[in-house]
Formats: structure tokens, C-alpha cells, sequence
């Protein structure tokens, strides 16, 4: 951990939400503005638990307009790999957290005027600073679908049915029956509209399989995966070539983790697999890539690999670092 790249923050409000998600508010020990963001944006949050440090990536929730406090929201996971739990169960108004600075993966595309937003569960949350970020009314339409569990796990609904968007608010509930019906939703969209979804990966999927039904332009459609694939397996070594390090990935533990618990310092944005941030070569070994950044072609050059979700095939893996 680099405190010289962190940014340390108090948390001031924790708010239950949901029975499996919490909204935390964070600011500044001494008040001052935090660091300005754009809707979509999200911050690295590095907790300390013993000896072993925990690095998250959560969207920003709170409106980018202001910036005395951010608003993070976390659901436990669970098979939580240690970040989610760490918050629900540690961490209160008083506690102090390392965060980094915001980073958007996902921005509203330039230029366009229709942006529509598909959020399933927490995947709701990246949408929330943007809609807050423009106002109704404007040069930018918003439009939001929102598909959850049941009436129980329906976090932020009665903010947003209360907002100002509300009137271009749709919600879907499942255990009411209620269903979202994609080739429907997209039929009824004019073709310049841009189409954001955030959930768990069945839904990017679909809604991915539905846009290319209608043939859709691939270039108009963009999404954010809020938790990884699976990144179990079974144990192997990873070798960093330039440092001569050599260290043991065990199987419930990432490429990436392992490395930073050698002391390493390693960059990566989202350690979703998504952002390509901690891509490196491959210098002997191959790589099970887990990742949703390298194309199929790049994935069997076994040319790079994504350190924060993929694992090693064969017992020894050797990179570039």
C-alpha cells in the first residue's frame, strides 16, 4: 500500500439499505472538496484487515456536483472474497479507509443525446451519479430500467421514484412477476439511442443477444460488470521475470493479490478484468484467461494476460514484471 497515492478518508454515515447492501459516506478529515468525478466513475478502496489488505473497486454514487462527501454502496457478497464482508462487518461511522482517485470506465458516450440505462441489483449504482449529474430537461435524455430480486432488495428505488427522473424510472420486480423484456425495450428505442447496462453477467449477455437479434450497432451499446468471474483454481507459480520474485498463487487467491501481498505495487483499475489496466506479457507458461478485455484471437496467443481475474493452466507461469 502507496500512501503517497491514496487519499484517506473518514466514513461519516452508514446506512442499511437492503438486508445484503449498505450505502457508506466518505469524506475528508478536514472537510475539504474531494477530488472531482464524472457519472459512471468509480474509486479503488483499500481495507487492512490484520496483515492482509483488501482492494475493491465500488461506483460513486453520490452526485458528481458535489464533492464535500463521495457514497459508495456495498453488497455482501457471498462467496465474498474478503472486501464485502470486510465492510459490512468492520467498518462503521468513524473508520478510516484509503481510496483512490476516481477513474470512469464508464462515461455517457460524446455526442449523444438518448442514453438508456439497464440496471440489475447492485448494478444500479454506477447510474445513480448520472442521473444526478444531469437534470432533466437538458441536451441529454436519461432513461432507466431497473430489475431486482423482490420488494425487499429494491435499494435506491424510493430516492429514484421521488427524484427528478422519475418520470423515465421504470422498475422490475421478479418476485411480482414483473419482467424486463429486452426485445421489446430495444424495438421501442430510436436508433441513435445509446444502451448502458450494469448487473450480473446473464443480464449483459442478454442484453447483448437481444441488440445483435436486431442488429444493433455493437458501437452503441456499453457495459460494466460489477462483481468478476470466478477466479478460484487450483494453485500454480507465478514468476515476475525483472525482479526475479517468485511466489505461490493459491487457489482462492488472484494473480494480482499475490503479488501486491509480496509488496508489489501494481496498477489496475477495476480487478474485474474489464479495464485491461494490469495486462502483461507472458513470457513462458499459459494463462486460463477469466477476463472480458482480450478478444478470443488474443486470448489463444497467450501473448498477455489480466493478473486481477486469470489464472495459470500450466504450474508455472512467467510474466513480465
Amino acid at each position: 500500500m502507496n500512501a503517497r497515492e491514496s487519499i484517506f478518508v473518514d466514513v461519516v454515515a452508514v446506512e442499511t439499505l437492503t438486508p445484503l447492501i449498505k450505502r457508506f459516506t466518505l469524506a475528508l478529515p478536514d472537510g475539504a472538496p474531494l477530488p472531482p468525478f464524472s457519472g459512471g466513475a468509480h474509486v479503488l478502496v483499500s481495507m487492512q484487515n490484520g496483515d492482509q489488505w483488501h482492494h475493491n473497486a465500488y461506483s460513486l454514487l453520490s452526485s458528481p456536483h458535489d464533492t464535500r462527501q463521495y457514497q459508495i454502496a456495498v453488497r455482501r457478497e457471498e462467496a465474498s472474497r474478503g472486501g464485502s464482508a470486510f465492510m459490512h462487518e468492520h467498518v462503521a461511522a468513524g473508520t478510516r479507509l484509503a481510496i483512490g482517485t476516481p477513474a470512469n470506465l464508464f462515461e455517457l458516450a460524446r455526442n449523444a443525446r438518448r442514453h438508456v440505462f439497464i440496471a440489475g441489483g447492485i448494478g444500479i449504482t454506477p447510474f445513480l451519479a448520472q442521473l444526478a449529474e444531469h437534470a432533466p430537461g437538458g441536451d441529454v435524455e436519461l432513461e432507466l430500467h431497473y430489475a431486482y430480486r423482490s420488494p425487499e432488495h429494491g435499494a435506491f428505488v424510493d430516492e429514484l421514484k421521488a427524484g427528478p427522473h422519475a418520470a423515465n424510472v421504470h422498475t422490475y420486480v421478479d418476485s411480482l412477476g414483473q419482467r424486463l423484456d429486452l426485445m421489446q425495450l430495444f424495438k421501442s428505442l430510436p436508433a441513435d439511442a445509446h444502451v448502458y447496462v450494469c448487473g450480473p453477467q446473464g443480464l449483459n449477455d442478454a442484453v447483448y443477444a437481444n441488440a445483435a437479434l436486431l442488429g444493433w450497432p455493437k458501437s452503441q451499446l456499453h457495459s460494466e460488470q460489477f462483481a468478476a468471474t470466478d477466479t478460484a483454481g487450483q494453485a500454480f507459480t507465478v514468476v515476475l521475470a525483472r525482479s526475479g520474485i517468485e511466489l505461490e498463487v493459491p487457489e482462492d487467491t488472484t494473480i494480482l493479490q499475490a503479488i501486491e501481498r509480496a509488496g508489489v505495487k501494481i496498477d489496475s483499475l477495476c480487478r474485474e478484468g474489464v479495464c485491461g489496466t494490469c495486462e502483461v506479457a507472458i513470457l513462458e507458461g499459459e494463462a486460463d484467461h477469466r477476463d472480458q478485455y482480450l478478444d478470443d484471437d488474443e486470448k489463444a496467443a497467450q501473448k498477455t494476460i489480466l493478473l486481477c481475474v486469470s489464472r495459470a493452466r500450466t504450474p508455472r507461469l512467467v510474466i513480465d514484471l
